[in-house]
């Protein structure tokens, strides 16, 4: 049986594999390697990235690598890397993670969140008079709103915003250490969290506190909320400003499943093998880094009409199934999916009409997929 060694793959650079090309320029990367991999009738191809690593992005590869929690493991993959995710459920698994996500999903269902609907509606920021960078103004917003949703807006502003601001950065600056910062954040946390055990709450906080572990578990969460959540909003108002006849509540939910698709700020996710597997007659080896790539399936011209451009009304029907994947999939849907649609969705509502001003929408691939920026826009009146 064949090895990984015989699936298509990027041209190399002497010296380095693919790794120069995974830092700088990873979105090109990918999508060669995908070209590549459909060209010679597979769904999988290698990357050459210092351990054996290869990339699918079938619905099959997605349905398999999603829902075969044995084989797929969550503790060898990038999160692991990254302090601010390396805890809490994102590294749980099997078979603990379902347990451990019996126990906090409560407090990021629909029911729990719609009591906390009001609290976030009212700290939403006004939309300034003049032209603004939507990116920045979805960054503060979604600070705001988080603050709202996790702790009733009692975090210290200056703290919460130092905490999730590396996040933003290039690697590795998100990777390295901060022992000091998440001192801090730890002891705000356990202050906020000895208030809700004594006095009581309806915040997510509130929810987490009691259960072992939780506090870890706001944390990591809201560090997993912030970009993506702004990210995704930032691309939606962009493309409000850009395609007006659009904005409307009753158009709103087929815009943020757009935005979604050509956009997902969870770009790439990762998991290792735990065992041998063999994928379509090749062999690949236990350790194997195992990448999927919501990016690609959702943008694959096999799996959709038109892919690279924004058509809201694709959504009037059902999408591939396992080709769209925003939040993840199977048992490892993401934690704060609901939590994120709501937030954005009123904000959308919320929204006056606006005007692309100028702006470069290109995306940015970092822990999370964003806009380079600005994108500035105005109110229409």
């Amino acid at each position: 049986m064949p090895d990984l060694s015989a699936l298509p793959q990027p041209p190399t650079r002497p010296g380095n594999g693919h790794l120069q090309d995974w830092a700088l320029s990873p979105l090109p990367l990918i999508e060669d390697g995908a070209r590549r991999a459909r060209a010679a009738g597979t769904d999988l191809f290698r990357l050459r990235l210092g351990i054996p690593s290869v990339v699918g992005f079938s619905p099959a590869w997605n349905k398999r690598l999603l829902s075969d929690l044995d084989t797929f493991r969550s503790a060898g993959g990038f999160s692991a890397v990254v302090p601010y995710l390396a805890g809490g459920v994102i590294l749980t698994d099997a078979p603990m993670h379902r347990r451990r996500r019996q126990t906090i999903n409560p407090g990021f269902g629909k029911k729990h969140l719609e009591t906390l609907r009001g609290r976030t509606q009212a700290a939403l920021p006004l939309i300034p008079d003049g032209e603004f960078d939507a990116l920045e103004w979805a960054d503060g917003a979604v600070l705001r709103l988080l603050n709202a949703a996790y702790f009733g807006g009692e975090f210290d502003t200056n703290l919460l915003h130092a905490f999730l601001a590396p996040l933003r950065r290039p690697f590795p600056v998100p990777a390295l250490p901060r022992p000091l910062l998440f001192l801090r954040v730890d002891a705000e946390l356990r202050r906020l969290a000895t208030h809700r055990l004594t006095s009581g709450g309806d915040d997510l906080l509130a929810v987490l506190a009691p259960i072992p572990g939780g506090l870890e578990e706001a944390r990591v969460s809201l560090a997993a909320a912030h970009d993506t959540t702004t990210h995704a909003l930032a691309y939606a108002l962009w493309h409000l400003a850009n395609y007006s006849q659009w904005h409307a509540p009753e158009h709103h939910g087929a815009v943020l499943k757009e935005t979604l698709r050509l956009h997902p700020p969870g770009w790439m996710g990762s998991r290792r093998l735990s065992r041998e597997l063999d994928w379509n007659g090749v062999k690949l080896p236990r350790g194997t880094l195992a990448l999927y790539a919501p990016y690609l399936s959702a943008r694959d011209p096999q799996l959709w009409d038109a892919p690279e451009q924004f058509r809201p009304e694709r959504w009037e029907a059902k999408p591939p199934a396992w080709a769209y994947l925003p939040f993840g999939g199977g048992e490892r849907l993401c934690l704060g999916m609901h939590l994120a649609q709501m937030l954005i969705l009123d904000v959308l509502a919320a929204l006056p009409p606006l005007r692309a001003v100028r702006g470069d929408d290109s995306p940015v691939p970092g822990i999370t997929l964003g806009p380079k920026g600005p994108l500035v826009v105005r109110r229409v009146s």
